[in-house]
């Protein structure tokens, strides 16, 4: 079988490159790094696998210190649909990349994509405290700014020195020296879901009436079922004011009795229903100093004494002076 060309969110020399060749170079791999395809953007990325011109993209879709990536969240809902079926954890690291011979002195303009100046802010703030900061749509495309002379810096990945021909003037330049992006392979709607592996996650973006309750009678299809929902978040539908897409990550597989049952559940009762995909949960590579993501503890507050804090907490709000009333 022919490896399929994975799109990516380009140039050469970004993180999602790095992380995509993780997976490529990882044994056993049916990929290949020569099938390997830059594209401008996010949105590009998806829409070169819409076309059928790639089998795959690799995109971000969250980090640990900014959030979502909302290109990614809406790319995702886009129709002809995509499931994802792999995922990878990368532990992020920001150098200050420049042309030969520039000192801090010379850096009057700073380029990078939202998220990495985002991660580097507060570094940048006390180290090029006088510079232009100007966003780019991925870390590489800054580094190709400075190439080109546009820009004097570039914040991003430390690998994207080589692809064009820059020195690092800063290396380590994060505000959190724990932080972690996390990327999506997408597959065409249709494609073969991995099997399950016992530590999967499973991802969907549901819409639902506005009415009081809505988004809790969503939850609790997960919640009397055991799931555990890893992350809840909502973008808009574009489609007017107040309307909304929620997504939502649970871990289990849809071929598992909870999962399944939890998402035909959500069949019934959303106006409309996205199944994202099932795939394996990845792991922080070993080595690195960034943890992975922590496993939830038990739910608390269920025992007597926290009912009687809980209600004696409410009482102490109900118990206003009279003098804080004016009377």
């Amino acid at each position: 079988m022919t490896a399929p060309d994975i799109a990516f969110l380009g140039p050469h020399g970004t993180f999602c490159e790095q992380a995509l060749r993780s997976l490529v170079e990882a044994p056993g791999s049916a990929l290949a790094a020569s099938r390997l395809r830059p594209a401008a953007s996010t949105t590009a990325a998806l829409d070169l696998l819409r076309a059928g011109e790639v089998g795959l993209a690799c995109v971000p879709i969250e980090s640990s210190v900014e959030g979502a990536v909302p290109a990614t969240m809406d790319g995702l809902v886009e129709a002809p649909s995509v499931v994802v079926v792999r995922e990878i954890l990368l532990p992020v690291r920001f150098a200050v990349l420049v042309r030969p011979g520039t000192t801090h002195a010379d850096v009057r303009t700073v380029a990078s994509h939202p998220h990495g100046e985002a991660q580097t802010r507060r570094w940048l703030a006390a180290h090029l405290p006088d510079a232009e900061i100007r966003m780019t749509p991925s870390t590489a495309a800054a580094a190709a700014a400075v190439a080109d002379g546009q820009v004097d810096a570039a914040v991003c990945a430390p690998v994207a020195a080589g692809h064009y021909g820059l020195e690092i003037l800063a290396d380590g330049v994060h505000d959190s020296g724990d932080a972690v992006t996390r990327f999506v392979v997408a597959a065409p709607a249709g494609a073969r879901l991995p099997a399950p592996t016992g530590t999967d996650r499973t991802s969907i973006a549901a819409t639902t009436v506005n009415e009081p309750g809505a988004l809790l009678a969503i939850l609790t299809e997960f919640a009397i079922r055991g799931v555990d929902l890893t992350r809840i978040e909502s973008r808009p539908s574009k489609e007017r004011l107040g309307t909304y897409w929620f997504f939502l990550d649970g871990a289990g597989h849809v071929a598992e009795q909870a999962m399944g049952e939890a998402l035909a559940a959500l069949h019934r009762r959303c106006t409309e229903l996205r199944f994202l995909g099932s795939y394996p949960r990845a792991t922080v590579p070993p080595g690195s100093t960034a943890p992975s993501p922590p496993v939830a503890p038990p739910v608390a507050g269920q025992g007597t004494a926290d009912y009687d804090a809980a209600a004696g907490w409410l009482n102490a709000l109900r118990e206003v002076p009279d003098d804080a009333l004016g009377v």
